[in-house]
């Protein structure tokens, strides 16, 4: 991959920060929408690190999503009224509810990344589709298990505080923090990527046993990526639980039939194993899903389906793939993005 596709130039900064300011005082009513479309560039970059930089395709990152999410959310609730406050939305000051997300969040970091390192350290030694159907089960049983949890509200879901006076409303907020977020995102892999730790990654996705051959802890580099990868999801994770308002166990913390799927999407989308390409299918993903959702309301999944198999058909190796092709003295790039089996 070349280093022209692992970083974004100053002018490629300079447009998305003046893009993220002007369109959404252009249209305000659809803040939340904005907010989401950053969240989605998250869990596009976030899957990509193990799924597009290293080769494995990993169903399962929604666990860190959920984890984060409910972490962050117990925090905010215990830190000020304790277990057993009997409220059913909490009601917290302006600095408690800061000083709540902010400890919620790190908790919700802390508490992903130990489990990613414990987890990966068993099943990363898995290759192929057996790392896949692996990873596939731990979205669906933390799913089952969370609503047997009556600590964290069991299958009934649990509440978020509310966003106090003196604090911008809630969309406004997490309009702002997932545009952060995302910035923050993109930085970071930009600087993973363009060092050793990249050229590690793409090592193991090109050739893993010559990768060990040649001295490389390739299962210390993979655990170290998921590591990454559940550090950023819990965090969009704590930010998802907040702005929606509600966590249920199934349909938002552990929702691997919508954001579980959708960030492997965007990422395909978009052109796996780049930086640009889960920047750009995510935005482009949202847009089709958000028109969708509108305009062909109770025919939507099915919209979705059909999407899906266009992807697939006709953009295997995704938009920078595609360009890559038609426009190589732009684009191009001498190094193949994905190996002959990932391909349909």
């Amino acid at each position: 991959m070349s280093a022209r596709q692992q970083r974004l130039s100053a002018p490629a900064w300079a447009g998305l920060i003046i893009a993220g300011i002007v369109v959404p005082l252009l249209f305000p009513h659809y803040m939340t929408v904005f907010a989401f479309a950053w969240c989605m560039v998250v869990l596009a970059l976030s899957w990509d690190i193990c799924g597009g930089q290293m080769g494995y395709n990993s169903f399962g990152n929604i666990f860190f999503f959920g984890v984060g999410m409910y972490t962050c959310a117990v925090v905010q609730r215990d830190l000020w009224h304790g277990v057993a406050s009997g409220q059913a939305q909490l009601v917290l000051t302006a600095p408690q509810y800061l000083i709540g997300l902010g400890l919620g969040l790190v908790a919700g970091v802390v508490a992903a990344v130990a489990l990613a390192w414990l987890l990966g350290s068993q099943i990363l030694g898995m290759r192929g589709h057996y790392f896949a159907i692996c990873t596939l089960g731990l979205g669906i049983a933390a799913g089952e298990i969370a609503t047997g949890v009556d600590f964290i509200g069991a299958g009934s879901g649990m509440v978020t505080p509310l966003m106090p006076a003196g604090l911008p409303g809630k969309e406004v907020f997490y309009y702002v923090f997932f545009m952060l977020l995302a910035l923050f995102a993109l930085w970071l892999l930009s600087r993973l990527y363009a060092g050793r730790f990249g050229l590690a990654l793409n090592a193991i996705r090109d050739n893993e046993d010559k990768a060990e051959a040649m001295g490389l802890p390739t299962v210390a580099y993979k655990t170290t990526a998921w590591a990454v990868s559940a550090a950023l999801l819990a965090l969009a994770g704590g930010g998802v639980g907040n702005l929606i308002g509600f966590i249920d166990p199934i349909d938002v913390a552990f929702a691997g039939a919508s954001f579980g799927v959708w960030m492997i999407l965007m990422a395909i989308l978009g052109g796996k194993g780049t930086l640009w390409g889960p920047l750009i299918g995510a935005f482009l993903f949202y847009a089709a899903k958000e028109i969708t959702w509108t305009y062909f309301l109770g025919w939507q999944r099915v919209m979705l389906g059909a999407l899906i198999v266009v992807i697939v058909v006709f953009f295997p190796e995704g938009i920078m793939g595609w360009l890559r092709e038609r426009f190589p003295a732009r684009f191009g790039d001498t190094s193949e993005t994905t190996t002959s089996e990932d391909r349909p």
